[in-house]
């Protein structure tokens, strides 16, 4: 009885281990002196994670596991709290709209800055960017642990919300500045955004309003085309996602 004992636990120690070999971790860290709700949104052909939304106190880290394929983005929400007359959470920056915490297939309200990710199953590429293209509202980065290939740190580590143009600040209900908007959704101009006429590479560029996003951040998307100095890649890695680098 003890060997079979023993080999039970065997199998079962080899069973969790397989599963594990077919997961990617992401551990989420707040480096911020004020909390964070992170939200998670997958992609439209890969499941949800099992948290599409929690509380990250000032100090912890959470660790959340992906299947090897998945993709999504991920971000930080601030100044939540649940309304004391309709117990609805809403958040005073990249709220998801659900009344609760769980994002539950929500993206963000921009202004929000994106963590953005797609899996290469463990054998092949993942891609991974930090994104303005929605505008900003709290310093992230993605750092690459234990892969192969060029695995290198992206961020925007600057507070863009202390330097943002006047035109596209948000504030919340005690003027503090909770946001700082893209053009894009500042203006809905189709040479802001991209779009239109201007929905190529060749015919939309910086503007000197994501020229201000390029300049304090470097390594991060500024507006849509900006692939060049902004996509990175490694393989088989674990990632850690952190909130005020």
């Amino acid at each position: 009885m003890e060997s079979r004992a023993l080999l039970l636990l065997l199998i079962g120690l080899v069973m969790i281990g397989g599963i594990n070999c077919n997961t990617t971790t992401f551990e989420f860290t707040n480096n911020c002196q004020h909390p964070v709700w992170v939200g998670t949104l997958s992609g439209a052909v890969t499941p949800a994670l099992e948290q599409t939304g929690f509380h990250l106190p000032v100090g912890t880290s959470v660790d959340l596991s992906s299947p090897h394929s998945w993709s999504g983005r991920f971000w930080g929400r601030t100044g939540c709290a649940a309304n004391p007359d309709t117990g609805k959470f809403c958040c005073d920056s990249a709220d998801c709209a659900t009344g609760s915490v769980a994002c539950d297939g929500h993206g963000p309200t921009p202004p929000a800055t994106l963590v953005e990710v797609t899996l290469g199953g463990g054998t092949s590429n993942d891609y991974y960017d930090v994104s303005l293209v929605d505008g900003f509202n709290v310093p992230i980065s993605i750092e690459p642990v234990d892969g192969t290939g060029d695995c290198r740190v992206t961020a925007c580590s600057a507070n863009l919300n202390t330097d943002c143009p006047t035109d596209l600040k948000v504030t919340a209900s005690n003027d503090t500045v909770v946001g700082c908007k893209s053009a894009c959704d500042a203006f809905e101009e189709p040479r802001f955004c991209c779009t239109g006429d201007y929905g190529s590479p060749s015919t939309c560029g910086p503007s000197n309003y994501s020229q201000v996003f390029k300049e304090a951040c470097p390594s991060a998307y500024s507006y849509a085309y900006d692939d060049a100095s902004s996509v990175f890649t490694c393989v088989g890695a674990s990632y850690i996602v952190t909130f005020c680098p």
